[in-house]
């Protein structure tokens, strides 16, 4: 099942690579960016008691592009930077240097341009009206956008069927749960159909089935005519590695790497995990196949439902080591019964966490 569903996953990013294409028009570029946040006023500092610290440097040179219809995940611990690269892009922050444009107009000197452009939905839920309902929330805010009334209207009444929030829409702000607010903010960005959105952390409030309707909905607005351009933050590793086409690591402020999901996994694949499912046999017997040639040997009984027990082998192997074939064969020759063998691939964590503690490295040398 869990190859089947990793098939699907790399058939559907497969088909959204065709559709964006080598040449695809770039929706959002970011040229050198660097954001410092000055010290502290001294009178707040001396309200608060805070010693005197050097300026914050929250992002150093960060350049990359995401095409037209792409959607780009940004992986990275708190504090990272993302949250600042995102407000960026969306004309909150400006940065200290460098240039974001989006569909080639600047961010800084073409700033309402940029706005129109760009949907943002954070997790944050303090621009919302708590009083109103949500329907009164939504059309406030589309007719900042510029809807008339009734396209307000029916806007709204669009996307809350869209978000199955029908029952939700005379319901005031405050009293909805924590997952509503969160698609309602999605929804919010969705008002005035921008052709880049801005995510950050959509599913984290949801439960999983409304998380997997999420994942479905962002999916498919990559697929639209005209496509989105989707800039997804999350930590939720799984859901970067299932919708996105390309995935940036930032680290300290900086971008540390920038590749498919797949492509990030193959660089950071030294040592694979093996485990083997077993029928019948003596712990000695496979520790005298497999000790000598693997490291991080570990054996141990597992019931195997029928009143009895099998035995699970998990051990290390370096990825260009070709003797797993040998050890099976070894195994079945001294009586055991091969029942499952799976391999411990990579995963994005263990790719944020290499380029964390590079990072962590880096600093303690400076």
């Amino acid at each position: 099942m869990a190859c089947a569903n990793a098939s699907i996953r790399a058939n559907a990013i497969a088909e959204r690579h065709d559709m964006i294409g080598t040449d695809a028009t770039i929706a959002v570029s970011i040229s050198n960016v660097s954001k410092t946040y000055p010290i502290p006023l001294a009178r707040l500092k001396q309200i608060f008691r805070r010693p005197t610290t050097a300026p914050v440097e929250a992002l150093r040179d960060v350049s990359f592009s995401i095409r037209e219809g792409e959607i780009f995940g940004l992986i990275g611990r708190n504090g990272a930077g993302k949250t600042t690269l995102t407000k960026i892009i969306a004309t909150l922050v400006q940065p200290t240097s460098g240039r974001v444009t989006v569909h080639g107009r600047d961010s800084v000197r073409d700033e309402e341009a940029v706005r129109a452009q760009v949907g943002l939905a954070t997790a944050e839920e303090r621009s919302f009206y708590w009083r109103l309902t949500s329907e009164q929330n939504m059309i406030f805010f589309a007719r900042l956008y510029g809807l008339s009334d009734r396209a307000a209207r029916s806007r709204t009444a669009e996307l809350f069927a869209r978000f199955d929030l029908e029952s939700a829409a005379r319901r005031r702000f405050g009293e909805l749960s924590t997952g509503n607010k969160q698609r309602l903010a999605v929804a919010r960005a969705l008002l005035a159909r921008p052709p880049v959105l801005l995510l950050d952390e959509p599913t984290r409030s949801l439960d999983p089935i409304a998380s997997a309707g999420m994942r479905r909905l962002i999916s498919s607005l990559a697929k639209e005519q005209p496509p989105a351009t989707v800039l997804l933050t999350s930590h939720n590793l799984d859901e970067i590695e299932a919708l996105c086409d390309r995935v940036g690591v930032i680290s300290g402020g900086s971008i540390r790497a920038i590749n498919t999901p797949e492509n990030l996994r193959g660089l950071h694949k030294s040592v694979e995990r093996v485990r083997l499912t077993l029928q019948h046999l003596p712990h000695e017997d496979i520790r005298r196949v497999l000790g000598k040639s693997f490291t991080d040997l570990e054996i141990k009984e597992i019931p195997n439902g029928d009143n009895g027990k099998n035995v699970s082998v998990l051990f290390a192997r370096e990825a260009e080591d070709d003797r797993l074939g040998w050890a099976i064969s070894r195994l079945h020759e001294a009586g055991g019964r091969i029942l499952a063998c799976d391999t411990e691939r990579a995963t994005l964590l263990d790719v944020l966490e290499s380029y964390e503690r590079t990072t962590a490295d880096a600093k303690g040398e400076s």
